[in-house]
Formats: C-alpha cells, structure tokens, sequence
C-alpha cells in the first residue's frame, strides 16, 4: 500500500495552498508526460478551443458546439474561470439569463503551451 500513499502525498502536494492550478499543473512531471493542465479534460480543451476560434460564445453555442448537458458545460467552465482561463459575462435578453464567454490572455498562453506540448509528443514519437 505504499503506492497509495504515494499517490496521496502527490496529490495533496499539488493542492497545497498559495499555489496556482498551473503551477500545480507543472509539478513532479516529467518530460512525456501529459500536461495536468486545467485545459487537459476534453470538455475544457473543447471550451478554450471554440472560444479561441470565435471569439465570444454563448452558454448555449457552447453547449450545441460540444453537445453536452447544461450541468456538465457549467462545472467545466466554471474550472476554466477559476484558473483564470475564460471569463464570463452575465447579462438577460428582455428576461432571459445570457452568459457569454470569451478566452483570456492567459487562457490563450495555455492553450498554446498545451498545444506546444502536444506537438512535441507527435515529433517524439513519430522520431522512434
């Protein structure tokens, strides 16, 4: 079981306070490793994606775009909104609720640092 306890330090090590998510991100990876980037879920690489490409969407562009549900959209941008990645705009249309989204300076650093990644893999592995 010392695996386990492992895997909890490590854990509890990237959750330790007073650091940010993308350091937390960074922290005991090594080189091929996939990112543990907030960006790295499929949902929310989808988020920064369609938001990088348009600019301003809607809740429910988002939600049509990525054909999820109301409650999944919600969690995942509201992770990308905590780490500073989207930021998101409440208004009504007569009474109807409208929140707008759009990709922020550093939501748009991590995206390129993510892909940078990604196509380092690639060349890695098409190398061998």
């Amino acid at each position: 079981m010392a695996d386990a306890g492992a895997a909890r330090r490590r854990d509890q090590e990237r959750r330790a306070p007073g650091r940010s998510l993308a350091d937390r991100g960074r922290a005991g990876r090594a080189p091929g490793e996939a990112p543990e980037s907030p960006i790295h879920h499929r949902l929310r690489l989808g988020i920064v994606s369609a938001l990088a490409a348009s600019g301003t969407l809607t809740f429910n562009e988002l939600k049509r775009l990525l054909e999820t549900t109301d409650g999944n959209l919600s969690v995942h941008a509201r992770k990308l909104e905590e780490a500073g990645y989207i930021s998101t705009t409440k208004s009504f249309e007569g009474r109807i609720p409208r929140t707008d989204y759009r990709l922020t300076a550093a939501g748009k650093r991590a995206l390129e640092r993510y892909l940078d990644h990604m196509e380092a893999l690639i060349q890695a592995m098409r190398e061998r």
